[in-house]
This record gives structure tokens, sequence and C-alpha cells, in this order.
């Protein structure tokens, strides 16, 4: 999708600090963080989101191998959080799916 940020992103023409990358997928940190780390893992094709868009397990399998990845390079180990917005009463502003990581402090509970 051309007009698509997170599209844009994966296909390498806006830049982005990213952190890991697979072939169909990649993380990169976020530019609004809410928490020390806060890592946006995507895949680079685009989905609308995990109801309007359903993606194949491969590519579920890919994203979930990315935030490990994550995990252990920002040593995270102690804890963290994996968070998708799906709809407006979520909070989805950007509508290509994506999971926010979030670590490097306590959570609290419940979110929101």
């Amino acid at each position: 999708m051309s007009d698509c940020t997170f599209c844009s992103i994966g296909a390498g023409t806006i830049p982005a600090s990213v952190v890991a990358e697979t072939p169909n997928g990649m993380a990169f940190r976020d530019l609004n963080p809410a928490a020390p780390v806060h890592v946006l893992v995507i895949p680079k094709a685009h989905a609308a989101d995990s109801a309007a868009d359903p993606i194949n397990a491969d590519l579920w399998f890919e994203l979930m191998g990315l935030v490990r990845q994550v995990v252990a390079k920002e040593h995270l180990e102690e804890g963290w959080r994996l968070v998708t917005n799906v709809g407006p009463d979520a909070g989805q502003s950007v509508h290509h799916l994506h999971l926010h990581l979030l670590g490097g402090r306590r959570m609290s509970w419940p979110p929101g």
C-alpha cells in the first residue's frame, strides 16, 4: 500500500532505527516510546490488522521470532509486554498490523 507509513518503513524508503529484521518482518524503535524499550514489530507486506487481514501462521511465527531476538538484544529477560491495538476503540492509529514490545521498566496492571 503506497500511502502506508509502515509499508514504507518495511520497504526501506522511510528510515527507521532497525533492531532486528527477517525476510518478511522488521523490528524498529518507536519514535514516541512509552517505555525505556519500545520496539514495533511489523510484517513488511501490508496487513491492515490481524482481524481485517488474517496472516498465515508462518508469518506470525516469524514475527514472534523477531520479538525473541529483540528481547535478547535488549536484555529484557526480567519481563516485557507485547501489545497490539486493533480498531479505533483500542487506539489503533496506523492501519498496518504492528506489535508493541515494551520493556525496561516494571509494568502495571491493568494497562490502559
